[in-house]
């Protein structure tokens, strides 16, 4: 019997986010996780034809010089993905977001992406209008800006990083304001709300979480003159680039850890909503168009901003392709392009990229000694190896993450999570499973 998870050749399933504070705990639908297979397919001649092998391009890429005269940062690159791979660990290998990813390769599974898929590594960036200075975050890029005030004799730079952001229901705010105060080892609070929710299904939760791997702050916070708002690690770095919280900004642990320290307080946060963007480098245009967070409100309003914009300019420096530019946003892939008609089109753009080679050992594992006695959660049975393997990998990526494995059995796939020392660290394993994945498991005695 095909559970009523298991939809349409793919699973829908639900992550459970810890949230903090200024935010609320919920389940996030994985139509944002495993959606992958409702995108439209990638551009002909775009994801599998690039030109020959290249060096792996650099892990973590995320402090650039600032010229003058250049509103465009990074380089697009294309590696080949291996049989282990996720998004979510070369998101967090490469310092991209997993939406990021994700847009830049419609069509390609973000769980599986198989052995030898070109995956396209959106790293290149647009620089948001506006000052550069403090800090700036674009919520529909889901990207962090910090522009650290220049030194003596020493080149201006800009680092960046991507996000977590408010949800639909609790968007993160817009406007300028400052870091008010840092604070290293945050205690959570836990709303009234939350507790309550817990209660009543039989899983107090304390009023305050203390520092440690279960608090959902992580190890540093930024609060902002927004009451109630912070900028601040995680816990569940795999929602990192997407819209998980009740409002706040979230980090990858090692980014909050870097920004903290550089940071100081008093800094200018400017928080904008630019899905489309353009600027120059090297005298060539580019444009970077996402997909508005608002569904309600009209593209063509993003699109004329736009448009208004880039008039100004473009008797000045070159003639603009506008259908290219239309496509672009059409397609909100989040891909900086450039769209000058003397410039390869989007297929040639991608196509001209180097294809590297195989990503190195994503950082996001889960490991674990085996013990003498060991307990396992069967989390699935599937007929699809591939379902069980996919189910297997998002175990694997909860925060914090649990070890789990797809195991062929009499012509079903089973997944199981484990191994556990004890029977109460499965079970409380099984529970974790079960709220995240809204189905249910079953705790395998080692003695059976």
């Amino acid at each position: 019997m095909i559970p009523a998870f298991i939809k349409r050749g793919f699973v829908l399933l639900t992550l459970v986010f810890t949230l903090s504070a200024c935010q609320n705990l919920s389940r996030i639908s994985i139509d944002s996780l495993l959606g992958e297979i409702r995108d439209p397919p990638a551009p002909p001649d775009v994801a599998q034809q690039q030109t020959p092998a290249a060096p792996e391009p650099p892990s973590r890429q995320d402090t650039f010089i600032l010229a003058d005269d250049s509103d465009v940062i990074g380089e697009l690159y294309v590696i080949t993905a291996r049989e282990e791979d996720t998004f979510v660990d070369l998101a967090r290998k490469y310092d991209l977001g997993y939406n990021e990813l994700r847009d830049a390769n419609p069509g390609v599974d973000p769980w599986l992406p198989k052995e030898g898929t070109h995956v396209i590594l959106p790293a290149r960036h647009i620089l948001p209008d506006v000052p550069r200075e403090g800090v700036v975050l674009n919520l529909s890029a889901m990207r962090l800006f910090f522009f650290p005030k220049r030194k003596p004799a020493e080149p201006r730079i800009v680092i960046t990083h991507p996000i977590g952001i408010g949800r639909e229901d609790w968007p993160t705010p817009q406007g300028a304001t400052t870091v008010v105060r840092k604070v290293a080892k945050p205690s959570w609070h836990v709303p009234a709300s939350i507790r309550a929710e817990h209660a009543a299904k039989g899983d107090p939760l304390p009023a305050v979480v203390p520092p440690g791997p279960d608090n959902p702050l992580g190890e540093f916070a930024l609060r902002l003159g927004f009451e109630s708002y912070l900028i601040h690690g995680t816990n569940k770095p795999a929602g990192i680039g997407m819209r998980v919280s009740h409002g706040c900004v979230q980090l990858f642990p090692e980014d909050i850890d870097t920004l903290f320290k550089e940071i100081p307080i008093g800094t200018p946060v400017r928080i904008v909503n630019q899905p489309y963007l353009a600027g120059w480098r090297d005298g060539i245009l580019y444009v970077e168009a996402h997909k508005p967070l608002d569904p309600k409100r009209s593209a063509a309003a993003f699109q004329e901003q736009l448009r208004t914009r880039l008039d100004k300019t473009a008797s000045e420096r070159g003639v603009i392709d506008w259908p290219r530019i239309d496509k672009l946003v059409d397609l909100g892939r989040g891909l900086a392009l450039p769209v000058e008609r003397n410039q390869p089109d989007i297929e040639g753009a991608l196509a001209a990229i180097p294809v590297s080679r195989a990503a190195s050992q994503p950082i996001l594992t889960a490991s674990a000694t085996v013990p003498s006695r060991p307990w396992y959660v069967q989390a699935g049975s599937f007929k699809s190896p591939h379902t069980a393997r996919r189910v297997s990998a998002i175990i694997e990526h909860l925060g914090p993450p649990i070890p789990a494995q797809a195991v062929a059995n009499g012509g079903y796939h089973r997944v199981l999570a484990g191994p556990f020392d004890s029977r109460a660290e499965a079970e409380a394993n099984a529970r974790r499973i079960e709220a995240s994945l809204g189905t249910k498991t079953l705790v395998i005695d080692p003695g059976i």
